[in-house]
C-alpha cells in the first residue's frame, strides 16, 4: 500500500491487490514507529494521520520476576515524533488507501488474490488473480510481491530462502481491560514464560510466547490449564482469563525468521515479509517493510515512468535493504537464542533481572540505545520520489475531506 501510494504520487499507473473484502484482520502488527511517522510528515500527512485514534508509547518497560525494568525511552530519538503509535493495522491501511485513491493512476482491487505469475519469454509480465468476476490476467511492467511470509508469488518464482530459525511461537488473544489496570504496555517475564500486553483502551491485546511447536501440547492440556498459565504470567488478569471461552479465542502466530538470497527476478521484486520474515521482537516487521517500500519507490519510480525496469534497479533495492535486514535479524536471533530460549526452558527457578537489564534502572542513558534501534532502526529511508501529480480534491477545503 505504501509503495502504491508513492508510485501513484509520482505518476506511475499502479494496481494493489488485496485478497480480502476489507483490511480487518486482528492481531496484525500494530506498532508504528517514529521513523514511519517521519515518513508521514515527509508526505505532508502527519497531522491528518495523528487524528486517527491511536495510543502513544513514550517508554517500554518489562516486568521480570516481579521487578519493573524500564528498557526504552523514546523521548530522545532524533525524529519528529518521540513515541511509538499503537494503531490497529486496518486503520493504518485504510488511511493509506484513502490517500492513495486520490491519485487517478492508483487502483485498489479488493477481493483479488494473485495466485500465479505471468511470463513473457524470460521475464515476469503480470499475475493471474482470483477476483469476484473470476480468474483474470493482470499485465504489468513490474510485479511487486508483498504477500507476506507465505508468499505465493515468491514460491512461483522459485526464489530460495535462508532459514534463520526461531525457538518460539506466539498465542494472541483479547482480554478485557478495567480502569484499575496499569496504563502502560508491558512485557512480563517469569520462569518458563513471556507475556505481552498491549493497551487497546477497552481491552488488552495479549501475546503469550510459547516454545516452538508447543501449541498442540497446550491444547491437549485443556483450556483450564491454559487459563492458569496465563494467570501466572499476568496476575492482574487472573480474574478474567475465563473470557477465553474456547480455543477459537486464541490465535497462533507461527514465528519465522528467514530471508531470500535473491529478492528479484526479471520483472519481479519481493519486499517486506515476502523478502524477509522478521521475529516479533521489537515489533519492527511492519516498519521494516515500509522502509523497503520507500527505498523501492526511490529507485524504480523513474524507470517505471520510462517504461522499463531492469534487474540492475531491482538488485539495487536489495543491496540497499539487505544490510538493515541482516543487522536487524542478527540482533533478533541473538535475543531469541540468549534470552527467549533460556526463559522458555526454565520451570522452577526464580527469575531475577540480568545484570545488564538492572543497569537500565540505574543508568537512564542506556535506555536510549534500544529506543533508537526500535524507533529509528538501521538505515531509515526518506522519500525522494517526486509528487508529479496532484491528488484529486487537493485544493478542497479541509471540511470537505473524507
Amino acid at each position: 500500500m505504501m509503495l502504491g501510494l508513492l508510485l501513484a504520487r509520482a505518476g506511475v499507473e499502479v494496481a494493489v491487490l488485496e485478497k480480502h473484502a476489507d483490511f480487518f484482520r486482528d492481531f496484525r502488527g500494530d506498532t508504528i514507529h517514529p521513523s514511519t511517522l517521519d515518513l508521514m510528515a515527509e508526505l505532508g500527512l502527519l497531522e491528518d494521520f495523528l487524528r486517527v485514534p491511536h495510543d502513544r508509547v513514550l517508554q517500554l518497560s518489562g516486568v521480570i520476576g516481579g521487578v519493573t525494568i524500564p528498557i526504552a525511552d523514546f523521548s530522545h530519538v532524533p525524529t519528529r515524533c518521540k513515541f511509538l503509535a499503537l494503531m490497529p493495522q486496518w486503520d493504518f491501511l485504510n488511511f493509506l488507501a484513502d490517500r492513495a485513491k486520490r491519485y487517478a493512476c492508483f487502483h485498489l482491487l479488493m477481493q483479488s488474490q494473485a495466485v500465479d505469475l505471468l511470463h513473457a519469454e524470460d521475464r515476469v509480465c503480470g499475475v493471474v488473480a482470483l477476483t469476484p468476476g473470476g480468474q483474470q490476467r493482470i499485465e504489468a511492467d513490474l510485479v511487486v510481491a508483498s504477500d507476506g511470509r507465505g508468499s505465493v508469488l515468491r514460491e512461483r518464482a522459485g526464489l530460495l530462502r535462508k532459514q534463520l530459525g526461531a525457538p518460539m511461537d506466539i498465542l494472541w488473544m483479547r482480554i478485557s481491560r478495567r480502569p484499575s489496570d496499569p496504563e502502560q504496555t508491558f512485557g512480563m517475564v517469569a520462569a518458563g514464560g513471556i507475556f505481552i500486553s498491549l493497551n487497546r483502551g477497552t481491552y488488552w491485546q495479549c501475546g503469550y510466547v510459547i516454545p516452538k511447536g508447543a501449541f498442540e501440547q497446550i491444547r491437549t492440556g485443556g483450556l483450564l490449564a491454559f487459563h492458569e498459565s496465563v494467570a501466572r504470567a499476568a496476575p492482574f488478569l487472573a480474574d478474567r482469563v475465563e473470557e477465553l471461552r474456547t480455543w477459537d479465542d486464541v490465535r497462533l502466530l507461527t514465528v519465522a525468521v528467514d530471508r531470500l538470497q535473491k529478492w528479484y527476478a526479471p520483472g519481479l521484486l519481493c519486499i517486506g515479509d515476502a523478502a524477509h520474515a522478521m521475529s516479533p521482537i521489537g515489533g519492527v516487521g511492519v516498519n521494516l517493510a515500509i522502509q523497503d517500500a520507500v527505498a523501492a519507490a526511490n529507485m524504480i519510480a523513474q524507470p517505471l515512468l520510462r517504461g522499463t525496469v531492469t534487474e540492475r534497479e531491482l538488485a539495487a533495492v536489495q543491496r540497499r535493504r539487505m544490510f538493515p535486514t541482516r543487522v536487524t535479524q542478527r540482533l533478533q536471533v541473538v535475543i531469541q537464542n540468549r534470552v527467549v530460549r533460556p526463559i522458555l526452558a526454565r520451570r522452577d527457578a526464580v527469575m531475577k533481572p540480568p545484570l545488564l537489564l538492572q543497569a537500565f534502572v540505574h543508568f537512564p542513558l542506556l535506555r536510549r540505545i534500544p529506543a533508537w534501534l526500535v524507533g529509528v532502526g538501521v538505515r531509515p529511508e526518506h522519500i525522494h520520489t517526486p509528487q508529479a501529480v496532484a491528488p484529486a480534491g487537493a485544493a478542497a477545503p479541509a471540511s470537505s475531506r473524507s
